[in-house]
């Protein structure tokens, strides 16, 4: 089948200008940090904001986070165009997304421009941006973790609280004995891999076409509906504890919960079935019931 051509400008220019949002981002990470504060302090961090970018050279300590998560995103968007590339389907290169937010981007995204007709090729790339991405996401916790440090009441202060996924928990444990997770000052390359953690968890869930739907569908492709529509009814109770849940549900029933029909029913052969149930277990240590939670005003 033949590519179609690709915008290597735009793709660049996005990079570019996410590398940007992101070290600016990661400045700041950086300096509060170094100073003992919380990761988001917006009491302070708007003025801060504004001081940084009268001085680029301090940006250079924002590299850290920025590098880290880009090469996070990078690599989960690679597994899924290299996948693609392998068995011959039009896909276009990352997009990546800019964004003045708390993280510095919206993450990134490919788009597959041709249909898919075989079970084990949706499933195979659908596995291997979440893969991909963790292989990246675990060295750079582990790093980032083991540079992290101990300050006695640091959440308390925090505007924005992170939450802990199974995973960090676990790291933390093994690399800093002892300490409370809300007693941790994450260092930025760890606040990177916390970002990649929530998005592969957000790419897992097993709904419509997230990364976790393709999984679905490829395993269980007569039960994906009922199951896709199962997922998303789950994020209501959810959403009573954590209100964005609800806001994710409403984008994710807009999408749709149905998937396009695949026309091939050979059954997956077991290692595939053997990393779904990887993929499976990654969701469960990367997921967060409560992934931010705000303290302003308290």
């Amino acid at each position: 089948m033949p590519h179609s051509p690709q915008r290597f400008w735009l793709h660049l220019l996005l990079f570019l200008l996410t590398l940007l949002t992101t070290t600016v981002i990661g400045a700041r990470l950086a300096e509060n940090f170094d100073a003992n504060r919380p990761a988001i302090y917006l009491a302070e961090d708007i003025a801060a904001y504004h001081r940084l970018l009268s001085r680029p050279e301090a940006w250079l300590a924002g590299l850290a986070y920025s590098c880290t998560l880009l090469a996070i995103l990078l690599a989960h968007e690679m597994g899924h165009y290299l996948t693609c590339r392998r068995y011959g389907l039009d896909a276009t290169l990352p997009y990546f997304i800019p964004f003045p937010s708390v993280i510095g981007t919206l993450g990134a995204f490919i788009r597959i421009r041709s249909p898919i007709y075989y079970r084990r090729v949706l499933f195979d790339v659908g596995i291997a941006g979440p893969l991909a991405g963790f292989a990246v996401v675990l060295p750079a916790a582990v790093y980032g973790i083991w540079c992290s440090k101990v300050v006695p009441g640091i959440s308390a202060q925090a505007d924005l609280q992170f939450g802990t996924p199974l995973f960090f928990r676990i790291l933390q444990g093994l690399l800093i004995p002892g300490a409370s997770p809300g007693d941790i000052a994450l260092h930025p390359v760890a606040q990177a891999a916390w970002v990649g953690v929530f998005a592969t968890a957000l790419n897992l869930l097993p709904i419509g076409q997230l990364d976790g739907g393709h999984i679905l569908y490829a395993v269980f492709p007569a039960r994906h509906r009922l199951l896709s529509r199962l997922f998303l009814v789950l994020l209501l109770p959810l959403g009573l504890i954590y209100p964005p849940w609800l806001v994710w549900a409403a984008i994710l029933l807009l999408l749709g919960s149905r998937h396009p029909l695949v026309y091939d029913f050979s059954e997956l052969d077991q290692a595939r079935k053997r990393l779904a149930i990887l993929a499976l277990g990654l969701f469960l240590l990367c997921f967060m019931v409560a992934p931010i939670e705000t303290r302003w005003g308290d």
